[in-house]
């Protein structure tokens, strides 16, 4: 039986309390009760999941080296976490922003997506992506030339509330 999806991340971070801090403010995961038994650890659950945790955090002290991952060594680019609607996207989109976090935003086509970096300076994606039953041949064609992302005209599109198509991705 082929993998279905990622159930969790785990990441090495500095200070685990500011990170988190961060992933609660910016994108609502909460701490799980009991799951932080290792002094220097914590197992964060997204809104809406079911999984035992979606997110592990790991404290390697403030002395941490940054990565070097896309930088002359190879390591893992980024995390990507779908939500469900274009004005969840938006709402995040104000949240990273307001956090200063908000690296980009970048039309795919298929997906909608948001770049942030976390107060590691770990890069994560947050997306939407358009349903199947919305997809054409002009939207599949775009893949291959990315975009400014413009959620206020993706709204007008496909309209705020429209649930995403959750695990169709095509990024070109």
């Amino acid at each position: 039986m082929p993998v279905q999806r990622l159930n969790h991340a785990v990441l090495y971070v500095r200070d685990v309390a500011a990170s988190v801090a961060f992933y609660a403010d910016a994108l609502g995961f909460a701490p799980i009760d009991g799951m932080a038994e290792l002094r220097g650890a914590a197992f964060l659950r997204a809104g809406g999941s079911t999984n035992d945790h979606d997110l592990g955090l790991f404290e390697v002290g403030p002395a941490a080296a940054p990565s070097q991952a896309g930088r002359g060594a190879v390591g893992l680019y980024h995390l990507a976490w779908e939500v469900d609607t274009l004005a969840e996207l938006e709402r995040i989109a104000g949240r990273l922003q307001g956090l200063g976090a908000l690296a980009g935003a970048t039309d795919h086509g298929t997906t909608k997506a948001l770049y942030a970096k976390d107060p590691d300076g770990i890069e994560f994606e947050v997306s939407w992506l358009v349903p199947a039953e919305l997809l054409n041949q002009e939207i599949l064609d775009s893949r291959s030339r990315l975009a400014p992302l413009d959620i206020a005209a993706e709204k007008d599109r496909f309209g705020a509330d429209t649930r995403g198509g959750v695990g169709i991705s095509s990024h070109a």
